[in-house]
């Protein structure tokens, strides 16, 4: 059965505070943390690696969801696994052998999943969904964050969802958008039929840990209404 979670993406956190950032957010209700890793080919930024998500791991006991926006990313699905990864999820655009790497997540002890772009259509998912965990949909163009949501994001989740259905796997794989949340669109994009919320600037809005809890709460405060 899918679950509801709130993950901060610690990319627009202030890196000089991370850890009572980090700490402020869990206080505040989030079910997780969301890592996004960059490696300036796949998308143009370049933001951290396993040995970063191994250190949070080491100090906080939480569901840690791990997106690799990187070139060959079945390279280094093994080294974020070990560095206590809970979830890995790799991009359609970037993976040839999808179905290989999605095996190999799972057989490492983690969740699988796999993202698409903007652009990409959900059709291009039907194959890999009975062997994934969930879906993660960038509702933004990946690479950078604070960027808006783009509204036919909605469309799309709701055609996945519909997808799911049919090929009755609603209640085995989650999905997972992550890309322009804010407090006044969340409730659409949970209507929709997302299931884990992926949050950035809108709770790094400060670099000051009790806004930082108090932003996590109200995000959590209206996901539970869909619990």
């Amino acid at each position: 059965m899918v679950e509801k979670k709130l993950l901060p993406s610690i990319l627009n956190a202030d890196f000089w505070n991370l850890e009572e950032l980090i700490l402020a957010t869990l206080k505040g209700g989030a079910d997780g943390l969301h890592m996004d890793v960059m490696d300036g080919h796949f998308v143009p930024n370049l933001t951290f690696g396993a040995s970063v998500v191994g250190a949070v791991a080491k100090r906080v006991n939480t569901f840690i969801d791990s997106h690799l926006m990187v070139e060959e990313p079945s390279r280094w699905v093994e080294e974020f696994v070990k560095n206590r990864s809970n979830a890995v999820s790799v991009h359609w655009e970037a993976e040839k052998h999808l179905h290989r790497t999605v095996s190999l997540i799972k057989s490492l002890g983690a969740k699988a999943g796999v993202v698409i772009n903007p652009a990409t259509p959900v059709e291009v998912l039907e194959e890999i969904l009975p062997f994934s965990d969930f879906v993660l949909v960038m509702s933004v163009n990946p690479g950078f964050g604070g960027q808006k949501f783009i509204s036919t994001s909605l469309r799309k989740i709701e055609k996945l969802k519909n997808l799911l259905v049919k090929l009755g796997l609603e209640e085995k794989v989650s999905i997972e958008v992550d890309g322009g949340i804010k407090l006044n669109n969340i409730e659409d994009v949970l209507k929709a039929g997302a299931d884990w919320i992926v949050v950035g600037s809108a709770i790094f809005s400060s670099s000051d840990a009790k806004e930082v809890e108090n932003n996590t709460k109200r995000f959590k405060e209206v996901l539970e209404k869909f619990l």
